[in-house]
């Protein structure tokens, strides 16, 4: 159906179900929460009768409709983060009440994707009681890599061809096309601003 005005297509919620149910675990979509206390309150209420960990997606910055992290202390969860010197992704939240967890996720969708994979994932297979070795491989880059800021670890979407690193199209967080082209990512360490051409780098496949 076409899109109305003043909207967005939710493809959050199916790319966190996937790659959740990847890993064995059952997902739980609840759908979309209006931006209002009463609603992010029952919907909280209601997932954790249902589960374990609860991941929400969206409303945990800055903006004047970012209610998550307010509605989680609300709901008796103690926040133990609120942002990650990660790009992209900084908002990213975790919360804990009980033996019950929440994580509150950037809107943008290579951010979801990437804080899923890089810490969420790690913190699941912990859960479970195991120990997740991400499978990585050393390969030199094809290009120089530059980056214009460098306050924070840069993970970024690679190709993989005969052996060699190389760039793909990429305009931020919310470039969900470059996901579809990816091998895996590479991260470049805060304060790096470069990543010469040659240089041997791991990869992160996905």
């Amino acid at each position: 159906a076409p899109l109305r005005s003043g909207t967005i297509r939710d493809s959050n919620s199916y790319q966190l179900a996937a790659q959740i149910e990847n890993l064995g675990i059952t997902a739980i979509n609840y759908g979309i929460v209006k931006d209002t206390s009463s609603e992010i309150q029952q919907a909280i209420s209601t997932l954790e009768q249902k589960t374990d960990v609860i991941l929400v997606s969206g409303g945990v910055s800055a903006g004047d409709y970012d209610m998550v992290p307010e509605e989680i202390k609300k709901a008796g969860y103690q926040i133990i983060f609120h942002k990650v010197l990660i790009k992209p992704g900084m908002p990213l939240l975790f919360a804990v009440k009980n033996k019950k967890y929440c994580f509150g996720l950037p809107g943008n969708p290579v951010s979801t994707f990437v804080q899923f994979e890089f810490l969420i994932k790690p913190f699941l297979h912990a859960l479970m009681g195991g120990v997740f070795n991400p499978y990585q491989i050393m390969l030199p880059v094809a290009v120089d890599f530059n980056l214009k800021e460098t306050d924070r670890d840069s993970i970024i979407p690679v190709k993989i061809a005969d052996g060699i690193i190389h760039p793909l199209e990429y305009h931020g967080s919310a470039h969900i096309n470059a996901l579809t082209y990816a091998d895996g990512f590479i991260k470049i360490q805060r304060g790096l601003a470069v990543l010469k051409k040659g240089e041997l780098t791991d990869v992160r496949l996905i």
